[in-house]
């Protein structure tokens, strides 16, 4: 049993399961969110623009395009327009036809809205033992890499 963060009643602790992960995933998506909205960058470029942060240096389009594919599991068309819609507000900067970079607009932006949801995330996971944490993280890691083999299986990322 656990008590309720909101009405202190005991509730039963579910399992892990789908439902569990989802509610935790667009109650934190829904806290980034509302940080971002404060700099009109949606969540899909949220996502893209760490991709160029988090590269040293220039990187190849291809490989931006893959990864916010593989992450959100849209379209390589639609991460394509991502990239592009980044590349139009000046935040990344496209270095011949292959490669792109994160202007310094960009990286202002993505570390803006990084040091202001860090505080929340913070809030969030304090208290969280350690151990519990570690758990958490390798049984969504696999859950994710099981995940990720069955939507590659039906060929999902590629239509």
């Amino acid at each position: 049993m656990t008590t309720s963060t909101t009405t202190g009643t005991p509730t039963p602790t579910p399992p892990l399961n789908p439902r569990v992960i989802a509610l935790a995933h667009y109650a934190s998506r829904a806290l980034l969110e509302h940080v971002l909205s404060r700099h009109d960058v949606t969540f899909q470029q949220s996502v893209t623009l760490r991709l160029a942060a988090v590269a040293e240096g220039p990187v190849e389009r291809e490989r931006i395009v893959d990864g916010v594919t593989g992450a959100l599991k849209i379209s390589a068309a639609e991460a394509g327009s991502v990239v592009d819609e980044l590349v139009a507000a000046e935040l990344l900067a496209a270095r011949g036809p292959a490669q792109v970079r994160i202007t310094d607009a960009g990286r202002e932006l993505y570390e803006r809205t990084s040091a202001e949801t860090a505080p929340i995330t913070a809030r969030i996971y304090a208290g969280i033992p350690a151990d519990d944490l570690a758990a958490a993280g390798r049984v969504l890691t696999l859950i994710t890499e099981r995940a990720d083999a069955e939507f590659a299986a039906l060929g999902a990322l590629h239509e």
